[in-house]
């Protein structure tokens, strides 16, 4: 009898597309609670209010409408969550989770507050996990933020990054009516590529 025969795949064997709509089923409609949403903060949350916005963008440059972002992050005192209580408390989930699927530009579009400086040296930063069609395995990778360039270029991490290719992991500041956006999008090929890490 064949191996293969006695076992099946598993999803990281698999294209999908499902992990969107099977990982946060409330955006997608669906009669089931998510256990992440793109609300990583509330408004009353201690730091500075942003929204995190962009694309998942294929080697043609289109937008991937069927991606799954996850997010984690310290909170503005460079803590991360440990509990549901803080959660509760605080206001700050530090993780979240949203499709590409249901924005009529197939962005990503995260509420959030700013984080802040986890460890000595760090800069400040949000990790991201992506997952999509046609891949395998998961993907990691960082945001770091355009007005942090004094602790961006400090930062261990980004420093390993080759010079040139270091703005892949930079998200730019916007504001526009007073709100504060900072975009990143992510290129899955090509010239623009953005630095995926090894994990």
């Amino acid at each position: 009898m064949s191996l293969t025969a006695e076992f099946k795949q598993t999803p990281s064997q698999t294209v999908g597309p499902y992990f969107a709509y099977g990982l946060s089923p409330a955006q997608y409609l669906y009669d089931f609670k998510s256990a992440f949403t793109p609300l990583v903060a509330s408004e009353r949350a201690d730091g500075e209010q942003i929204r995190l916005v962009g694309q998942v963008l294929d080697g043609a440059g289109n937008p991937v409408n069927d991606a799954l972002i996850e997010v984690v992050q310290a909170d503005a005192h460079g803590r991360y969550v440990q509990t549901a209580e803080d959660i509760e408390r605080t206001g700050f989930a530090g993780t979240g989770r949203c499709g590409t699927g249901t924005d009529a530009e197939n962005r990503f579009v995260f509420e959030t507050i700013k984080p802040g400086v986890a460890a000595p040296g760090d800069a400040p930063r949000i990790d991201v996990i992506l997952t999509m069609r046609g891949l395998l395995n998961h993907l990691f990778t960082r945001i770091y933020f355009d007005d942090e360039a004094a602790a961006n270029a400090l930062d261990p991490v980004l420093q390993q990054v080759p010079a040139e290719r270091r703005h892949t992991l930079i998200a730019r500041r916007e504001v526009s009516g007073g709100r504060v956006s900072y975009r990143f999008d992510i290129r899955m090929q090509g010239d623009e590529e953005t630095v995926f890490l090894d994990i």
